[in-house]
C-alpha cells in the first residue's frame, strides 16, 4: 500500500491520485510517500521512479550504526525503531526512511500509531511543513511525544498495580507478577527506542544540513529524550521495588503455609507416639486388662495434642 502526501502552502496534506493516473506520476508529484508492506509492482515503481534500491527485511534490521544511518547517491538513509502496541505488550518495528531533495520515503511492514496519528493530523491540516526535511524532523518529534504518552500511561498502570499489591488483602500475586513483568518489558522497549532515536537525531544534526530552526527543533527533541530516559530509569526502579515487594508477599504466604504444616506435624506427633505404644502386642501390658484403659489412652492422646497447641498459642507463634 502506498499513501501519498504533498506540501501545499506550508502544510502537509494527503493526496489521492486519480484512478487513471500512472503510479510513476503519483510518485513524482508526492513530497512524502508512506509505504506499508508494498507489493512487488509498487516496489518496482518506486525503485525505477526514484532511482533507488529498496532495502530488504534483513537490511532494515541491521543493528550496526553504519547500516542504520548513512548517506549515498540515493539520499539520506535512517532506519528507526518505532513502537507497535500489541495486546498489552509493545513490539519494536524498524522503519526505513529515505530522504531525497524533494521527497521523503518511509518503508514499513506494519501499521503504527505514530504514522496513523501524523496522517490524521495531516488530514486536518495540523502539520506545518515547508520541505521533506522538516517533515522528517516532525516525524521524530511525533515519535518522541508518543513515547512520552506511553511512559505516562505505564506510570499510571504502575500506580494502580502498586495499590493492588500493597493495599488489597485479596490480591492475586501471581497475576501481579505477570503484569509487573509486562510493564518492565514495555519500559525496556521504550528505552531502546529512545536510545535509537537519539542516535538517529545525532546523525541528522551532523548530516541533514537543515536550517537553524530545524536544528534547534532536533536539539529540543534530544533534550526531551534525555528527560524521558530519566523517567525510564525511575520506572525501572519502581518496577524492581514492586517486584521485590510482590515476591516478598509470596514468600510470606508460602512460609505461613509451611509454618502451618510444621505446627500440625508437631501437634499430631505426641498422639501418634501414644497410639504407637498402645498398638504394641505384648502380653505384659497392664493397661490391656484395665476397664478404663481405652478412655485413658484416648485422654492421653488428646492431652498430648492440645499441650503443644496451647504452648504455641502462648508463645504467639499461631
Amino acid at each position: 500500500m502506498l499513501r501519498f502526501f504533498s506540501i501545499d502552502q506550508g502544510v502537509i496534506t494527503e493526496t489521492e491520485p486519480a484512478a487513471d493516473m500512472p503510479l510513476a506520476t503519483a510518485i513524482k508529484n508526492a513530497h512524502w510517500i508512506d509505504t506499508i508492506n508494498p507489493t512487488e509492482e509498487e516496489r518496482q515503481a518506486l525503485a525505477s521512479t526514484l532511482n533507488i534500491t529498496l532495502p530488504g527485511a534483513d537490511d532494515v534490521e541491521e543493528i550496526e550504526a553504519s547500516s542504520r544511518c548513512f548517506i549515498d547517491h540515493e539520499g539520506l538513509h535512517v532506519h528507526a525503531l518505532f513502537m507497535s502496541p500489541n495486546e498489552g505488550r509493545f513490539n519494536t518495528v524498524t522503519v526505513a526512511c529515505l530522504l531525497q531533495d524533494n521527497c521523503l520515503l518511509t518503508i514499513r511492514d506494519d501499521e503504527l500509531a505514530d504514522f496513523r496519528l501524523l496522517r490524521l493530523r495531516a488530514r486536518k491540516g495540523q502539520v506545518a511543513c515547508d520541505n521533506p526535511k522538516q517533515l522528517l524532523v516532525t516525524l521524530f518529534d511525533q515519535k518522541v511525544e508518543n513515547h512520552a504518552d506511553m511512559l505516562e500511561d505505564m506510570h499510571h498502570q504502575l500506580e494502580k498495580l502498586s495499590a493492588y499489591v500493597l493495599e488489597e488483602d485479596d490480591s492475586d500475586l501471581e497475576e501481579a507478577v505477570s503484569r509487573i513483568s509486562r510493564l518492565e518489558d514495555n519500559n525496556g522497549k521504550v528505552r531502546l527506542c529512545l536510545m535509537d532515536t537519539r542516535r538517529n537525531i545525532s546523525f541528522l544534526l551532523r548530516h541533514l544540513g537543515a536550517p537553524t530552526e530545524d536544528r534547534e527543533s532536533l536539539r529540543e527533541i534530544v533534550l526531551d529524550i534525555d528527560t524521558l530516559m530519566s523517567h525510564c530509569t525511575f520506572l525501572f526502579d519502581k518496577v524492581n521495588f514492586l517486584m521485590d515487594s510482590t515476591q516478598g508477599f509470596i514468600n510470606i504466604e508460602q512460609n505461613q503455609i509451611i509454618k502451618t504444616f510444621s505446627i500440625a506435624s508437631v501437634v499430631f506427633l505426641p498422639p501418634t507416639v501414644v497410639a504407637s505404644i498402645y498398638g504394641m502386642n505384648f502380653n505384659s501390658m497392664p493397661e490391656l486388662q484395665w476397664a478404663w484403659g481405652y478412655p485413658f489412652a484416648i485422654g492421653i492422646m488428646l492431652l498430648s495434642g492440645f499441650a503443644p497447641y496451647l504452648f504455641f498459642k502462648h508463645k504467639g507463634w499461631l
